[in-house]
Formats: C-alpha cells, sequence, structure tokens
C-alpha cells in the first residue's frame, strides 16, 4: 500500500486534541490543555465483566451497567470503552449481524432494550465519554458454525470463515469480508453519538501452536503482488484501519462531528534482535511478525487518533519492562498528533507472577514513571470488574497519589 496521509486538515493540530473531547464539542486553540484519558475497558465477550451473567432481565442488566459508570466515576475516571460486538454480533440492533448471546444466552434473540443507546445516555449523563469497542474478525469462540444464529453472516458465507485454535474468525484476506465487517461497525457510530472507536488487539489470530491459520485460497487469489504472506497480511491489516480512518473522516465532513479512532495493540511491536526500531524487549509475540499488525506504521502515518499499547508488566520485567515500552511508545508518537495512553493490567495487581505484580504500589509506580514522558496523555484499566472489585487496592492507591483532583480534569 502507498503512503497515504490520513487526514485532508492538520494532523499535528487537530489529532491529539479531538481524540480527547465528546464528539461535537468544539477543538481547544493551541496550547490548551489537554484532558488527562483516565479510561477503564468494559468487557461483554465471554461475560466478562457486563452482564454478569446471561438471562438477567433488561432492568438488572442496566442497574450492573449504571453500577460499573457510578464505579468510573467514583474512581475519578472519565471514559469508557465499552464492548459493542465481541463475536461478530451487536449490543444495539443491527442490520448487519445477531444480538449478541452474552446478553440473553441466545445468539440472534432480542433482549428487549437497545444497551448501546443506554449506555451512551448514562455515560453522558455523568460526564463520561464513551467509545464503542470493537473486535473486528473474531465470529465464535467455538468452531462450530451451526451454533451461530441461522441468519448470522458467517453461516450465509462460510467461505469468510476460518477455524484456528479452537474458534471461528473471519478471513481478513477476502476484500468482501473487510467491507462487510466496517459497514457492521460504522452502523453504531451512524446511529448513536458515540466518543470513539476504538479496536483492540485482535486481528490476525495470536498464534496457536502446531496450527497454520488457512489462507491459502485468499493468498492465490490476492496475493500475487507480494513477497511473502506475511508482507500480504499486514498489508490486509493495513486495508483495515486505513479504511476505517478514511470513513470517518468521511463521515465527519459529511455530518460536521469527527468521531476519533484509536486501537489498543499487544504492546511488542517488534524486538530489537527483529528490528534495529524495535524495542529493547525480549518477548514470545510481535505484533508485526505474529499479528500482522503493523502499530508503528499506523501511528506514524497518522491514521489513528490514539493508541493504547497494552504495557501489561511490571517496572524490571526482563522479557517486557514497562520503563522500555513507555519511552519506546513515547518516542513513536512524538511529533505524529496521535495520542498516547497506556494500557494498565490492573486485573494482574496482587499477583505472584511477574513478582512485581506483589506490591500493591506497582500500578501507582507506573505513573509516575509515565510522568516523566510529557507523550503520555493517560491511562486505560483493564477491566471495569477489576475497576470494582480492587482487591489489593491498587487502583485506590493511584487515586491516591495521582487522581487528586476533578476526573482528568
Amino acid at each position: 500500500m502507498r503512503r497515504i496521509t490520513r487526514r485532508g486538515f492538520a494532523v499535528a493540530a487537530l489529532g491529539a486534541a479531538s481524540s480527547l473531547l465528546t464528539a461535537g464539542a468544539p477543538v481547544p486553540s493551541a496550547g490548551a490543555p489537554r484532558r488527562e484519558m483516565r479510561g477503564v475497558w468494559l468487557a461483554t465477550v465471554a461475560n466478562l465483566d457486563w452482564p454478569s451473567r446471561t438471562k438477567l432481565t433488561a432492568a438488572q442488566q442496566q442497574r450492573e451497567l449504571r453500577a460499573h459508570f457510578d464505579t468510573a466515576v467514583a474512581r475519578k475516571l472519565n471514559t469508557v470503552f465499552f464492548q459493542v460486538r465481541p463475536t461478530a454480533d451487536a449490543l444495539w440492533p443491527s442490520p448487519y449481524e445477531p444480538w449478541t448471546q452474552y446478553l440473553t444466552g441466545v445468539q440472534g434473540r432480542d433482549p428487549g432494550w437497545d444497551p448501546l443507546d443506554f449506555a451512551v445516555r448514562e455515560a453522558h449523563r455523568r460526564g463520561l465519554e464513551l467509545h464503542a469497542w470493537f473486535n473486528p474478525y473474531r465470529v465464535a469462540n467455538h468452531t462450530d458454525p451451526r451454533r451461530l444464529a441461522a441468519d448470522h453472516p458467517a453461516r450465509r458465507h462460510p467461505g469468510w470463515v476460518v477455524p484456528y485454535g479452537g474458534k471461528l474468525y473471519y478471513n481478513p484476506g477476502l476484500p468482501e469480508v473487510r467491507d462487510f465487517v466496517l459497514d457492521a461497525m460504522l452502523d453504531a457510530v451512524a446511529r448513536y453519538p458515540v466518543d470513539g472507536v476504538h479496536f483492540d488487539d485482535y486481528f490476525y489470530p495470536y498464534p496457536a501452536a502446531g496450527q497454520s491459520f488457512d489462507d491459502d485460497d485468499a493468498f492465490e487469489e490476492y496475493g500475487g503482488d507480494f513477497e511473502s504472506r506475511a508482507d500480504w497480511r499486514r498489508d490486509n491489516t493495513d486495508r483495515l484501519v486505513h479504511a476505517m480512518a478514511q470513513r470517518l473522516d468521511a463521515g465527519g465532513q459529511q455530518e460536521g462531528r469527527r468521531v476519533p479512532f484509536g486501537v489498543s495493540p499487544f504492546a511488542v511491536w517488534r524486538n530489537l534482535a527483529s528490528d534495529p526500531q524495535g524495542s529493547r524487549t525480549q518477548a514470545g509475540v510481535q505484533t508485526y511478525d505474529d499479528l500482522y499488525a503493523d502499530t508503528r506504521r499506523w501511528v506514524r502515518e497518522g491514521w489513528l487518533d490514539y493508541i493504547v499499547p497494552q504495557v501489561y508488566w511490571p517496572i524490571g520485567t526482563k522479557a517486557a519492562d514497562y520503563a522500555e515500552l513507555v519511552p519506546w511508545w513515547s518516542r513513536t508518537v512524538d511529533g505524529t498528533g496521535v495520542a498516547l495512553y497506556i494500557g494498565e493490567a490492573l486485573y494482574k495487581a496482587g499477583d505472584s507472577e511477574p513478582a512485581g505484580w506483589k506490591d500493591p504500589a506497582e500500578l501507582s509506580r507506573h505513573l509516575t514513571f509515565a510522568r516523566r514522558y510529557p507523550q503520555v496523555g493517560g491511562h486505560v484499566y483493564f477491566s471495569a470488574k477489576e475497576v470494582a472489585k480492587d482487591r489489593v487496592g491498587a487502583l485506590a492507591r493511584v487515586v491516591k497519589d495521582h487522581y487528586g483532583g476533578a476526573a482528568g480534569a
């Protein structure tokens, strides 16, 4: 893919600022203070955070969701990344995909209310931003298409689907798949006043030992111009990310409301041993090589408004040191206009491995360290149920040490 500049307007002047605004709000003048990101991921896949289980009544689900938002406010957070498309399904009445099974226990069954509409209204009522979090390609956490809703697109188009690692995925190498998933995701953006569009770290799936992702036919049809299958796969992922950026830009120009776009990748782009531009890490997974996601390019090209690398290791971890990755990402975003937020593993606080997580103060030390780097605009915590439980008081310490003022002011 040729080099493409993302926007038709000044990236440096608008990119970082627009990612921090409520949709439709005015852009601050040059030099105006940016709102600090204090975010939380609220996951719905496998009922990880919400709803706590399937088959709750609508009123029970709404009470739980309000409680998560109230907890975010109490912890002085200001942004919720709400997973609205966990497995090629929807938490709104989508014309493209069925209702998610995680609401009722049955994929395609109408829950009798609109969770995304409710979530946006309740978040905004509390002064929280709500970013719609999408997983682009995951179809199911099993490999049996017969368990999908009868009218599921993956059943109507079986050639789109690849079983791998015990799950089903859409094939990123098919142009019709990329077009479809973009349409499905952008339906939510067109219909609801969400404050951002957010992709997680799953593009091509994480490697499964002894298995290969069967995209032979797609590579034969579309990969002829590439030196390797890996280059072709990276181009496929580039095309998805760039197309989302372009379509959000076009929508913003038409409607006067441009929605910021961000990604939360696994934090290691490439190890230094693989690339002189890489980080001094020894991670077993590299997004460039294993997930075919050239996250550094997306930043350098200005295709994103913000990036949230999942820096899920303590300071001093040999294979992937927090104190190495935060500076690396700071250098990567510097001068691009792309905002940098650090993804934090609140769910690991108190764990015995790696050893640094035993100390409840480790998370607070992360924020202290990151404040050395002006490129870091805030932090996002995984996940909402951990924000609520805060089992070893790590987040309470963060709030005490770093969030003394109003939420993100």
